[in-house]
């Protein structure tokens, strides 16, 4: 259940960059209650994910899937460059992500 916990927190991680981003093109309270929501839910989901993962792991894991997302968000839905380069690096962090899966 933890695993599921930490996935959860990294796409609730992903949806508080966005909501970050439509703040910048759109200043809405609703927006902001959705940015707070997306970041507490996610930093909660962390803290319960890291009472049966170590959290050098947990942290990494939930990291990468925060830092994926948010790239190919901002490439899907907000114009941003999708150079190969660009995706091959997101490969790599969602990669090692699942090498620190696999070893734990």
């Amino acid at each position: 259940m933890a695993w599921v916990a930490i996935i959860l927190a990294g796409f609730c991680e992903v949806f508080g960059v966005a909501m970050m981003n439509r703040w910048q093109e759109e200043k809405k309270i609703s927006i902001i209650l959705f940015l707070i929501l997306g970041f507490a839910l996610s930093l909660a989901l962390l803290s319960y994910a890291m009472n049966s993962v170590p959290m050098s792991t947990a942290y990494a894991v939930w990291t990468g899937i925060g830092a994926s997302g948010g790239a190919l968000i901002g490439m899907i839905f907000f114009g941003e460059s999708k150079d190969w380069k660009r995706i091959l690096f997101i490969l790599m962090i969602l990669i090692s992500a699942i090498g620190l899966k696999l070893l734990s």
